[in-house]
């Protein structure tokens, strides 16, 4: 599938991204800003479900994303952040004006040389860089299923960022392991608001999820329950601006 395709395939669904969605652990965020800073930015913020947590932890908080109705969403919930309409090759920040750029789930979907030296040119010298993604549970099968269900040419645990990145150095990686409580329905409609499921086509999106039902019905941790826990891994980089 086109990767510009599949990266606009969010842009009508900011109500079901912002209700289906994980946010991500507390820790994730005193991993990336330990003490607190004058200004932070979010990039890609989607519906803020990371945005959230960096409010206490900065004076200013930014969240720049390119879709209106994602940030419409993230207006409503976090009115004093400033939201701003952008892309991550072109962040609409003046020159060092934050500490810390956050980008969660994110970062795969950026053109990275571009990207990459625009959150320079925003950052204040020695400034952060933190990228982060939910990954599923390598220890969880039937989540791993309904993963090779959604995205059948991909590994969920593949790596999307790198040891090295232009203008940064890498200062941490590690992960944090984390339970989510959830009912069958959320976690269902959780995949439909996955891109490659959003930009199928009606049949293979019935399928694909008529599949994960049979995964959950097989599985004798979901099978016949409303409610069951979802092991997530968290996974964080943390990258100093050269």
């Amino acid at each position: 599938m086109p990767e510009q395709a599949l990266a606009r395939s969010f842009e009508s669904i900011g109500d079901d991204y912002d209700r289906y969605r994980p946010g991500f652990p507390d820790e994730a965020a005193t991993v990336i800003v330990p003490a607190a800073v004058d200004a932070a930015l979010d990039l890609g913020a989607d519906t803020g479900e990371f945005t959230r947590l960096l409010v206490a932890r900065a004076r200013r908080t930014y969240a720049v994303e390119p879709s209106e109705r994602m940030l419409d969403v993230l207006r409503s919930t976090l009115p004093g952040v400033e939201a701003l309409v952008g892309t991550a090759e072109r962040i609409p920040l003046v020159d060092a004006s934050v500490q810390v750029v956050t980008v969660a789930q994110a970062f795969h979907w950026f053109d990275r040389g571009p990207a990459c030296a625009e959150i320079s040119r925003v950052l204040v010298p020695g400034g952060t860089l933190g990228l982060l993604w939910n990954r599923a549970d390598p220890e969880c099968a039937w989540d791993r299923d309904c993963h090779r269900i959604a995205h059948p040419a991909a590994d969920a645990s593949t790596d999307s960022a790198d040891e090295e990145l232009p203008g940064f150095e890498l200062v941490l990686r590690t992960q944090i392991r984390w339970t989510e409580p959830i009912s069958r329905e959320l976690y269902l409609r959780r995949w439909t608001t996955v891109s490659s499921v959003l930009i199928a086509d009606e049949s293979t999106r019935t399928r694909m999820l008529g599949d994960m039902e049979t995964v959950l019905d097989e599985s004798e941790q979901t099978r016949e329950r409303d409610l069951f826990d979802l092991p997530h891994v968290t996974e964080i980089y943390v990258y100093r601006r050269a």
